[in-house]
């Protein structure tokens, strides 16, 4: 794994980094407050022995006690002081239990111990440090003193009684709330690695070009707006998904040069992956390119193009295909110019057979002579088979995969529908991309850029040279445009 792609990781899952960091944190201020607070009180004991009258006696004297200096330490910290302390105080607590809250430290190459004693109230600590002390003092003479009574060679001295501490030495609040933010942000960083590791949602252009088996002709950056209002004037939208749009459909006129698509169809492995609001806004594309569109909803089952663009649901495809109506009587123009819409009709029992019959390849083919482009939007493939049965009447499919959303399994099932009926696949369209992730980030930074210039004379120009682009390479492929479109059986 590279550093690039660490970043890409952290960038797309800090919000598990973030919570993990909060909960450490949390857990940190939580752990001082239940904490109880622990005062700290210290004396300091000094060793001696008695003094030699030459140079060697007094310097073999300090070695005998920093001798006893370590094995001093070992009897502070013993039960039997602990407990003579606790008679003298009358403390309701156990030897063992003192023991653990004695701390005795000897400095190399001195005759000096530090007693620290820890214990929820100030002032107990500090009687209880000072009379361990001095019972301390007691203890080592009777231990020192010969049986003949004689003066003992080694004896200890209390060079520094403790005192009221000012403030508990435990909780440590600073020291808690680091420790807990450091291991949120590692638990956090361990979590992101852990969960891009066993994601199989696809997110990256070369995993939906290796599972379609085309190219990427359209990534769509992630809008808000769009759950509000699917659709996009593109007359006055200079925003980035309109730029996305707009390129999306150029890539779509230059597909197939000698052949191009006419006859699309728009599908998707699972709902909620952008499908409608894409076949909505390919076909506003078109139609701001001065071309003849209709828009046709497939999806049989769980139409949503009327809603989408407030036209009447109850009178369309399904209609036209029982003889209830006629395609005339049917079609329904909208606020869009250029812009036809085919709504779904009354919901049929049985869609499947609708689609699949010699009534819908003779509706698509006439819509193909009336108009530009059909942009077909179906129901998902794995759902149901409708998509499939439209499909195989097309003249290629735009299948769509949301980013982070559409699983790698799902995708290569739906695509593989599509291959076992001779679908054309006519390539795959990124939908709700990471307004700073990919592709996205260029068109974002392109309608900024157009937001601070004259939007109306950049808009024109943008039109004017992609019409001038398709009108030559019709020019070039094709010998007349009108003679293709009054033509009875194209």
């Amino acid at each position: 794994m590279s550093l690039q792609d660490f970043v890409k990781i952290l960038r797309s899952r800090w919000l598990t980094i973030a919570v993990t960091t909060v909960v450490g944190v949390l857990g940190g201020v939580a752990f001082t407050l239940m904490t109880t607070p622990l005062y700290e009180a210290s004396t300091r004991l000094f060793v001696s022995t008695t003094s030699g009258s030459s140079l060697s006696e007094t310097y073999q004297g300090n070695r005998f006690s920093q001798e006893r200096v370590a094995s001093y330490a070992e009897l502070l910290t013993g039960q039997t002081l602990a407990q003579r302390t606790i008679d003298k105080l009358q403390l309701d607590i156990t030897a063992a239990e003192l023991q653990g809250h004695i701390k005795a430290d000897a400095k190399p190459d001195t005759v000096l111990i530090s007693v620290n004693v820890l214990d929820s109230s100030a002032i107990r600590a500090r009687d209880i440090a000072n009379t361990l002390s001095d019972e301390f003092v007691v203890m080592v003479r009777d231990l020192e003193t010969p049986e003949n009574g004689s003066a003992p060679d080694s004896r200890v001295v209390v060079e520094q009684r403790a005192s009221i501490p000012d403030g508990p030495v435990v909780p440590k609040p600073a020291q808690n709330i680091g420790v807990g933010l450091a291991l949120g942000v590692v638990v956090g960083v361990a979590l992101a690695m852990l969960r891009d590791l066993l994601d199989n949602t696809i997110k990256s252009r070369e995993q939906l070009e290796e599972i379609t088996g085309t190219g990427l002709v359209g990534s769509i950056p992630l809008d808000k707006e769009r759950r509000r209002q699917a659709s996009i004037s593109f007359d006055k939208e200079t925003s980035g998904i309109a730029e996305a749009f707009r390129k999306l459909r150029t890539n779509l006129q230059f597909l197939a040069v000698d052949n191009p698509p006419r006859v699309i169809v728009v599908t998707s492995s699972v709902p909620s992956e952008g499908k409608s609001t894409t076949a909505i806004n390919v076909a506003l594309a078109l139609a701001e390119n001065e071309k003849s569109v209709v828009l046709v909803d497939g999806d049989l089952r769980r139409p949503s193009l009327n809603k989408y663009l407030d036209l009447i649901g109850t009178v369309g495809f399904s209609s036209v295909l029982s003889g209830a109506v006629s395609l005339d009587e049917a079609l329904q123009e909208t606020r869009y110019p250029g812009l036809t819409v085919l709504t779904s009709g009354t919901i049929p029992p049985n869609p499947s057979e609708l689609l699949g019959s010699q009534s819908a390849r003779k509706l698509l083919t006439e819509l193909r002579s009336r108009f530009d482009y059909v942009i077909v939007d179906s129901a998902p493939l794995l759902a149901i088979t409708d998509t499939a049965i439209l499909a195989a009447g097309a003249d290629g499919v735009l299948v769509i995969a949301r980013f982070g959303n559409t699983k790698k399994e799902q995708l290569s099932h739906a695509v593989g529908t599509l291959e076992s009926v001779g679908a054309p696949l006519l390539g795959a369209v990124f939908t709700m991309t990471p307004a700073r992730g990919g592709g996205s980030y260029s068109y974002g930074y392109y309608g900024e850029y157009s937001a601070r210039t004259e939007p109306s004379r950049r808009l024109e120009i943008t039109r004017n040279q992609t019409r001038e682009i398709t009108e030559s390479s019709q020019t070039m492929f094709q010998p007349s445009v009108k003679s293709r479109k009054s033509g009875p059986g194209d």
